[in-house]
């Protein structure tokens, strides 16, 4: 029998499952742990399931997460490569290999900062060349991935906006905070597919993403808000994500419980142990945060977050450039 914390819907007789381990306590940057009675174990998804199944799910949902999409060798090779680069800064645990990515425990969390932080003129540098790195370019045209994203959306052609991002997450370090993608792309009018690939394990309490559970309506719903509010403000600023309606950095809130609680009326934050390989797709209003990394064996969350649109589709033509920790998007 299911244990009462694990999500209600039903795996199909297919698929194999197992019981999931008990839910950790999880952390965002701000307020109250996220305590057990408000999370729930997300459903994952194996390649086996049929794409019509894996679509009803995703519009159901609002995300899908599928299991062992990319070989782990290769995410493995990529977070290799990452750490490699950064290795000389003092970022990695002593003797520990940088595709362990291990995290130096004598370190300030806060002086090894990615993306979404404020890292120092030196990491700032680092991370505009890790964008740049023929590895990392070549990552994102992986055929399995690529193949995919195809077949689950039904399109010709995909295209991936240049403008993907690497984040990495120390132990103790502060995670991304409450939002959802569409905040961030207003400029393009054309549905898109976010995915979030890990670039190594991450488990739920690691600095992975946590979704809002049935949070894509709510989305929809402050975004309507925020364009009303904004019908009066020039175009630049109306798509802007720091426009004088947002909150700090774009997000919705820094409180993941608190959020969950009043803005999603006691809705659950669904976590998942994630493996290197898994991809997870969601929608562009569902809503979702990073837990605070306080991973046991103290490894750095390192993912990739992709938008995909279909080919001649409207996209936001801002992020057709690589990312840049200057581009003011």
């Amino acid at each position: 029998m299911a244990s009462a914390d694990t999500q209600t819907a039903p795996l199909p007789a297919h698929e194999m499952t197992s019981f999931p381990r008990q839910l950790p306590s999880l952390r965002s940057n701000q307020g109250s742990e996220v305590g057990s009675a408000s999370t729930a174990w997300m459903l994952p998804t194996s390649l086996s399931v049929p794409t019509s199944e894996m679509r009803a799910r995703y519009d159901r949902d609002g995300y899908i997460w599928i299991k062992n999409l990319i070989p782990r060798e290769d995410v493995l090779d990529m977070r290799e490569h990452y750490f490699t680069q950064f290795a000389h800064t003092g970022i990695l645990k002593p003797n520990s290999c940088p595709r362990e990515g291990i995290f130096n425990p004598a370190n300030d969390p806060l002086l090894h900062q990615g993306i979404g932080a404020t890292p120092d003129a030196q990491t700032l540098d680092l991370l505009d060349i890790a964008h740049t790195t023929p590895d990392y370019r070549k990552f994102l045209e992986h055929p399995s991935l690529r193949a995919f994203v195809r077949d689950f959306m039904g399109w010709d052609k995909e295209v991936l906006v240049d403008r993907a991002m690497l984040r990495h997450n120390v132990p103790g370090s502060l995670s991304t905070a409450v939002h959802y993608d569409k905040l961030f792309l207003r400029a393009g009018e054309a549905e898109f597919l976010t995915a979030w690939v890990p670039i190594g394990d991450c488990a739920a309490n690691g600095g992975g993403l946590m979704y809002l559970e049935n949070s894509n309506t709510l989305g929809e719903e402050i975004e309507a808000e925020f364009m009303r509010n904004s019908q009066h403000m020039p175009e630049a600023e109306r798509i802007d994500a720091f426009n004088k309606n947002m909150a700090a950095g774009g997000f919705l809130s820094h409180d993941a419980e608190e959020f969950g609680r009043v803005e999603g009326k006691g809705g659950r934050w669904l976590v998942g142990d994630y493996e290197a390989g898994d991809v997870v797709f969601h929608k562009p209003y569902m809503v979702h945060a990073a837990t605070r990394n306080e991973d046991e064996k103290g490894r750095i969350r390192l993912a990739s977050d992709l938008r995909f649109y279909e080919e001649g589709a409207g996209l936001d033509r801002r992020w057709l450039r690589v990312w840049r920790h200057d581009d003011g998007l």
